[in-house]
């Protein structure tokens, strides 16, 4: 498995890549949105590999010129 499959980001290294506020991220894991999360024991984590997958999904979904 390649190191990048492997990687778990925390919610505020997750955060920061988007420009978003943790609690930004805490409200869409409630709503079932944003790149998917799963608990650790009691700490939340986000697989690298999902992360850039939502996030070319995002990109992919944006109407050209949108920025």
């Amino acid at each position: 498995m390649a190191e990048q499959q492997r990687r778990l980001m925390t919610r505020a290294e997750v955060a920061e890549l988007l420009g978003v506020p943790e609690k930004t991220l805490r409200n869409w894991s409630s709503q079932r949105r944003g790149p998917h999360s799963f608990h650790v024991g009691k700490t939340v984590r986000y697989r690298a590999q999902e992360v850039d997958r939502w996030l070319a999904a995002q990109e992919a979904a944006a109407p050209r010129g949108a920025a």
